[in-house]
């Protein structure tokens, strides 16, 4: 794979993981039940993508597989999808 090619993956990868919890930050910023389930769902959609390409990036042999990142990246999709099943079903106030 060309070098430019291992360039782009990786500065997705580095958005993904860094669109996750701005994605969580801005959504709680806007105060709003419904605005912050919206971005948090936003951040997991970015997590699944930082995840598709992790496992790209690894069947590609670009990086090294990891069970520890794997696992990492799964407990942090139950965590938020935790969060937004809490979020959603509240009581309002």
């Amino acid at each position: 794979m060309p070098a430019d090619e291992r360039f782009g993956l990786t500065n997705q990868m580095r958005r993904a993981a860094v669109s996750v919890p701005s994605n969580i930050a801005e959504g709680y910023a806007r105060q709003s039940r419904n605005d912050y389930v919206r971005f948090l769902r936003v951040a997991r959609g970015s997590l699944a993508e930082l995840m598709t390409q992790y496992e790209l990036a690894t069947t590609m042999d670009m990086i090294n597989p990891s069970d520890a990142l794997r696992d990492l990246l799964a407990e942090v999709d139950r965590v938020l999808q935790g969060l937004i099943r809490s979020v959603a079903n509240a009581n309002p106030l």
